[in-house]
């Protein structure tokens, strides 16, 4: 088997993998975000605010947040290879959809880690 080092493209085991491991990422901060809520008796700013103080919650946020962005990336390419069929098409919606998902990957960013 030939592997060419210097080509940009994925392989179906590489996307496998990626789209497994963000799931498993998203589900388990969405749990615990669930599990914040069932067991916190009441939810205010300042408990909010504590929570995603603390550096560990940060990270965790931002490797969910990349988990996203892995997951739709991967997830837009393999619908929209299925369904739309005219590469031109196909290629703007890429286009589109990646941006406003790495605009949202932006906006979670600034507001985890800016001012």
């Amino acid at each position: 088997m030939v592997l060419n080092q210097a080509s940009l493209k994925r392989d179906g085991v590489q996307d496998y993998v990626s789209l497994r491991a963000s799931a498993i990422v998203l589900a388990l901060y969405s749990l615990f975000i669930l599990g914040f809520f069932l067991f916190t008796p009441e939810v205010t700013f300042e408990i909010w605010q504590g929570l995603f103080s603390n550096l560990l919650m940060k990270v965790f946020t931002l490797l969910a947040l990349i988990s996203i962005a892995i997951h739709t990336r991967i997830g837009l390419w393999q619908v929209l290879t299925d369904y739309i069929k005219c590469a031109k098409l196909r290629g703007v919606l890429q286009f589109v959809l990646y941006v406003i998902a790495f605009g949202y990957v932006a906006v979670g960013l600034f507001v985890l880690w800016g001012a």
